[in-house]
């Protein structure tokens, strides 16, 4: 006779350990991305991945062992068995497949994160995504929506490309490894620290959130160090840059960089919230598109600098509308899946 099935919920470790394994089976998509960006969100679960990460890389020598592969493959096909079963039912982890899933963290933490163990990959959202990817390095990558991130790890450096959006990345320390991220002809270099990067028209936004990053601009083939103006005077960014403060560089130009600083706090876009703080009109409307297929179109320079303040709901256009439409004179005209805003 059977005895009663333990229906207590999976522990907060044992989550990670599940969505390490999720994460190793292949990209998310849809609803599994969904759910895991809901839970990654809560800065605990977020931690346990890390750990589970971390305890994965650990042990990442023996990969090779034909033991662990054959420990590997038995296992990761017992959770493919009852993935189906992983949110719908509630997890009982009394039966035989749990001990699988242990089996096979223990396995896997000898082999790295399998779905990025290529040299090169490229990570990317659509309009109104948002996502979370974990490195093989232990790094942690956020995109915004409307963003592509090609990422390189090689055995002396870690060189990721922001092409387009805006990333945050938790950089895992490795002081042997530089992990550096391009935009543009701008390079921010850091070793172990927090910060996003964010293409936005013609200039490079670079928050620091916690550590130490430099920025570098590339120019005929060599670098240089980025230029900030403090006290009216120029200075190398990176030493005036603290967390909670904000650089942005000209693409393509070696004026010195304008710096913003404020209490450090994390990036509401994280959350879903956009926060204006005096953010010229432009500037708004470019990220409020990253969230809406219905795109915002600025049909009048005028208002390009119109300055906008308040927090939206990322994807709320009509508020967004609503909000900016009290300012001088601004207008908004549907025409297609466009929404041209001009002055009356």
């Amino acid at each position: 006779m059977n005895g009663p099935v333990d229906t207590t919920p999976p522990s907060r470790d044992q989550q990670a350990v599940e969505w390490c394994i999720a994460l190793a089976e292949g990209h998310l998509a849809g609803e599994e991305q969904r759910q895991f960006d809901a839970w990654v969100a809560d800065p605990d679960n977020a931690r346990a991945l890390d750990e589970a990460v971390r305890l994965w890389q650990a042990a990442e020598s023996a990969a090779n062992l034909p033991e662990l592969i054959h420990i590997r493959s038995a296992a990761l096909e017992s959770y493919r068995r009852a993935n189906s079963r992983r949110w719908t039912g509630g997890i009982a982890w009394n039966r035989p497949w749990a001990a699988a899933l242990a089996a096979v963290l223990v396995a896997m933490l000898f082999t790295g994160l399998l779905w990025l163990r290529d040299a090169a990959n490229t990570y990317a959202t659509g309009i109104g995504e948002r996502r979370v990817a974990m490195l093989a390095d232990g790094s942690k990558l956020t995109l915004d929506g409307d963003t592509e991130v090609k990422v390189s790890l090689q055995a002396g450096r870690r060189a990721l490309t922001l092409v387009k959006g805006r990333a945050k990345f938790d950089v895992a320390k490795d002081p042997l490894r530089p992990f550096s991220v391009a935009a543009a002809d701008k390079i921010v270099v850091a070793t172990g620290t927090s910060f996003s990067v964010e293409l936005l028209g013609d200039k490079v936004h670079v928050v620091l959130l916690e550590g130490h990053v430099a920025m570098l601009t590339e120019r005929d083939g060599r670098t240089v160090p980025q230029m900030a103006r403090a006290r009216h005077a120029a200075v190398a960014a990176d030493q005036i840059l603290q967390p909670g403060g904000e650089l942005v560089a000209q693409v393509e130009s070696l004026a010195p960089a304008v710096l913003t600083q404020s209490e450090p706090v994390g990036p509401s876009w994280e959350a879903g919230l956009l926060n204006f703080d005096d953010e010229p009109l432009a500037t708004a409307v470019a990220r409020m598109n990253r969230y809406s297929r219905q795109q915002l179109v600025i049909a009048d320079a005028r208002i390009a600098g119109l300055k906008v303040n308040g927090v939206f709901a990322a994807g709320d256009v009509e508020t967004f509308i609503e909000g900016v439409s009290v300012l001088d004179g601004v207008r908004a005209t549907r025409t297609g899946e466009a929404i041209v805003l001009r002055r009356n």
